[in-house]
């Protein structure tokens, strides 16, 4: 396996930027110096992230999201506890 983070990523299947392997080994998002566990999808070199909103659904049954920028910082968490 690699350990090269994508500059973007999905966790919707439907998505070109879904990639189901490097999701399943975990990523660890920091946005603006703050943990997120609610990041649906994130592009570090555009600086944003797409956020879940409460447990509100849209009418095909994924989560609602909303898109913010800011600073965002990218690991893959096996990684971490290995070291």
């Amino acid at each position: 396996m690699t350990d090269t983070i994508p500059d973007r990523l999905s966790a919707s299947p439907d998505s070109p930027y879904y990639n189901e392997e490097l999701l399943s080994r975990g990523i660890g998002v920091r946005f603006k110096g703050e943990e997120r566990t609610t990041v649906e999808e994130y592009c570090i070199s555009e600086g944003w992230v797409r956020l879940a909103v409460g447990k509100t659904l849209d009418r095909r049954g994924r989560p609602m999201t909303i898109k913010v920028t800011g600073p965002v910082e990218v690991w893959i968490k096996d990684s971490e506890e290995d070291a």
